[in-house]
């Protein structure tokens, strides 16, 4: 399966732009740019003045007796020259330390969990959060995903979660994250997210497919800025992935929970191997879920943090 991950913190990465009403975008992130060092040239030797060789005798008039003192002083030049005769000795020059590059992150929106004892991962702009239980590690600023193939229809995710990052080659035990389905109804909307995920997440690039058997939905609510509640449905499929591998999960979950306007949906996704992931994972994704709302921008803090030295 073709997963990839990209980050906005130190490498060329996307970031949460909370476009079409906080259900999130997708801009580029720069990498800090250093300035190079300059070299400096060391001061080049003045040459000696040679003074002039006596006058020669008197030649015999010929056309050959001119070049014969051009040739005598280039051989006197070059000898001397070879022995160094004139040049100047100096020390080479110890180059000047590099002078450190100190970036100055900028300052993050901080909200607070709504869940006892979780983590809140936010937007970027605070917008909106979910919690996550403690063992999960949030990392809002990085997508992550699966590539479309023409046996998989791919997905991404933006303000994602991780669960057991890295456990086994790089692969982790569970995810979470936001995206947006072309889809007004929220019952289709979560079913073809969870779907989407199921598929592209545990079965090989070039198929065949894992079974994704999602169930017959519930009603669920969101939280808005304003504190009113709106309509939103749950979704939780069971998979049977066809992925092999030592590291590849023999069953999987995947819930997602959609809230619509006129013409898509907002979709929160999280996932799990549901054998390794411990024996609270259903109701742990349920909570994610449930866990997501808007947030007024009086429910919202900036912090920076600290900066980061390159030498």
């Amino acid at each position: 399966m073709s997963r990839f991950r990209r980050r906005d913190d130190t490498t060329p990465g996307y970031e949460d732009n909370a476009a079409l009403r906080g259900f999130g975008g997708y801009e580029p992130a720069d990498a800090p740019r250093f300035p190079s060092s300059e070299g400096v040239d060391a001061p080049r030797a003045e040459p000696k003045r040679i003074r002039p060789a006596p006058k020669p005798p008197k030649w015999r008039r010929s056309s050959r007796a001119p070049w014969v003192g051009l040739v005598l002083i280039a051989l006197i030049a070059g000898v001397l020259n070879a022995l160094g005769v004139g040049k100047s000795h100096r020390p080479a020059s110890t180059p000047a330390p590099r002078t450190p590059v100190v970036e100055t992150p900028a300052p993050r929106v901080v909200v607070p969990a709504a869940v006892s004892g979780w983590q809140s991962v936010a937007a970027k702009d605070g917008s909106y959060a979910y919690d996550v239980p403690p063992a999960w590690k949030p990392e809002p600023g990085t997508l992550h995903g699966w590539e479309k193939t023409a046996a998989v229809p791919g997905i991404r995710l933006i303000t994602s979660a991780f669960l057991g990052e890295d456990y086994c080659e790089h692969a982790n035990l569970g995810g979470a994250g936001v995206t947006t389905e072309p889809v007004a109804d929220n019952g289709e909307a979560a079913r073809k997210a969870v779907t989407d995920l199921g598929v592209s997440a545990f079965s090989p690039d070039n198929g065949p497919l894992a079974a994704v058997t999602p169930d017959a939905g519930a009603d669920a609510q969101i939280t808005k800025a304003d504190g009113t509640k709106a309509p939103a449905k749950i979704v939780v499929a069971e998979v049977i992935p066809t992925e092999t591998g030592p590291c590849t999960a023999k069953h999987a979950l995947v819930a997602a929970l959609a809230f619509g306007n006129d013409s898509a949906s907002g979709v929160v996704v999280a996932y799990a191997d549901s054998d390794r992931a411990g024996p609270t994972i259903r109701d742990d994704l349920l909570g994610i879920l449930k866990s997501y709302r808007f947030v007024p921008e009086t429910g919202r803090s900036t912090t920076t943090p600290p900066p980061t030295t390159y030498r």
